[in-house]
């Protein structure tokens, strides 16, 4: 079974074309908390060609909050991705790496809750149903502990398939900033980035 990913980085001007090719991905350690997909990425040498959008576009001139608080202000952002999904793993992380940013990979909201104490990320993106402890009640806990001062503030983008008024409500009260819908889109999952971080290459 495989799929292509057309992607359009526009990292210092190049272009990409991912072609994904799908394997059985790792099983669990069993000692860790954290999955890794084994996917594998197939480059091409023969991007495909898009016209370039007008030099006067409204690209990076809007008001973004304040970026989160790093480890190192010369350091990578780091984004938690908590996805149970094997193929959206790929999809995010592959994307996350074209970013420039450190990705690291949680499986669900127990494993993100013991990645986020261990060491707290810029920014988690989080999918919302999951075995175990689903993205809302994993944000909920999130917030319980930031509010006792134990979890530095951080954002938190809810990262869904479901897009009704209802959902983005539930995410709102959960303590999530932000409700993104899959499937995921560079273009877009960038630009919603770039509101919280300062991603490296974007001025």
């Amino acid at each position: 079974m495989r799929f292509s990913i057309w992607v359009f980085p526009n990292i210092a001007g190049t272009e990409a074309l991912y072609s994904v090719a799908l394997c059985e991905p790792r099983k669990r350690a069993e000692s860790g908390n954290l999955m890794e997909p084994t996917c594998a990425f197939e480059h091409s040498d023969q991007p495909p060609q898009r016209t370039s959008a007008a030099s006067g576009g409204a690209g990076g001139a809007s008001v973004v909050p304040a970026p989160s608080q790093r480890r190192d202000a010369m350091s990578e952002p780091c984004v938690l991705l908590v996805e149970d999904n094997p193929i959206n793993q790929v999809v995010a992380l592959e994307f996350l790496n074209l970013m420039g940013v450190q990705a690291r990979l949680a499986a669900n909201g127990l494993d993100a809750l013991a990645a986020c104490q261990k060491q707290a990320p810029d920014l988690v993106l989080m999918d919302i149903q999951m075995p175990g402890m689903d993205g809302l009640e994993c944000a909920r806990r999130l917030r319980e502990l930031q509010g006792k001062g134990e979890l530095p503030h951080f954002p938190i983008l809810a990262l869904t398939a479901h897009a009704l008024e209802s959902d983005v409500s539930a995410s709102r009260a959960a303590g999530m900033d932000e409700h993104l819908t899959k499937p995921l889109d560079f273009a877009s999952l960038r630009q919603r980035l770039q509101r919280w971080l300062e991603l490296p290459g974007v001025s």
